[in-house]
């Protein structure tokens, strides 16, 4: 009987290796994407700052254009004042200069902050230079280890289910049918659960001191009274070993 308990522990201990691999396969395709999106999200934010450079600079291209505009526009107001003909031509031209002046004036002083602002947006993107020139490559390299990991489960996986298949076989007929009823049946796939301190580790009940001495002599199949999973203790696996 310990041989066949021995059985039963190295048969759940394969059962939930497979079933922690099985959902590490399954949710693979979320995860991965959840890496991506991470790095999205860095490349975006940069984007966003890149962008608001971008556009500053587009406004301070535009203000420069625009006062290059009303120079060529004073250039020309400054010769009708100097060519006055009489006291209303000097007044008009007079007039236009003080706008464009002041107009220029305005502009100039737009460009002062647009420069000001597209320093700020140069030191922030300095200050992440390192993170930017290795985002590609981090996103790579994390998408590769993460491949690499799921190679190995998958690997692992097959191995698992064959070595759990050999084990399955030489279990007695009724014994792998309460061995299989009780793993479908628990939501956690445990049908053999360890005792911990005279308790059963699946639902924590604790167990009659009859029952712990007879868990511990491993001579027969013994259940939890609660849960009803299949009993056993560490000292009474490793013996298992010796004596089975």
């Amino acid at each position: 009987m310990k041989s066949e308990l021995e059985k039963l522990v190295e048969l759940q201990k394969t059962d939930t290796n497979i079933r922690k691999l099985k959902k590490a396969i399954e949710t693979a395709e979320d995860r991965r994407a959840a890496i991506e999106q991470e790095f999205e999200q860095h490349a975006f934010s940069i984007r966003e700052i890149q962008s608001k450079r971008d556009g500053i600079q587009a406004e301070r291209a535009e203000l420069e254009k625009q006062i290059a505009e009303n120079k060529t526009y004073l250039e020309r107001a400054e010769r009708n004042l100097k060519n006055a003909q009489n006291q209303k031509e000097y007044e008009t031209a007079m007039r236009e200069t003080d706008a464009l002046q002041k107009q220029i004036g305005g502009l100039e002083a737009q460009v002062v902050e647009k420069m000001t602002a597209i320093d700020e947006v140069e030191g922030v993107l300095a200050e992440r230079a390192e993170e930017i020139n290795s985002l590609d490559a981090n996103r790579d390299k994390a998408l590769g280890e993460f491949d690499a990991e799921l190679a190995e489960n998958k690997k692992e996986f097959e191995a698992e289910t064959a070595k759990r298949h050999e084990v399955f076989v030489t279990l007695p007929t009724q014994l792998a049918n309460v061995y299989n009823r009780h793993a479908q049946r628990s939501r956690d796939g445990i049908a053999v659960a360890e005792v911990v301190n005279g308790s059963c580790s699946a639902c924590f009940m604790k167990l009659r001191p009859q029952m712990q001495v007879e868990v511990k002599k491993g001579n027969q199949i013994i259940t939890c009274e609660s849960c009803s999973r299949i009993l056993y203790t560490v000292e009474e696996a490793k013996s298992a070993t010796k004596e089975g």
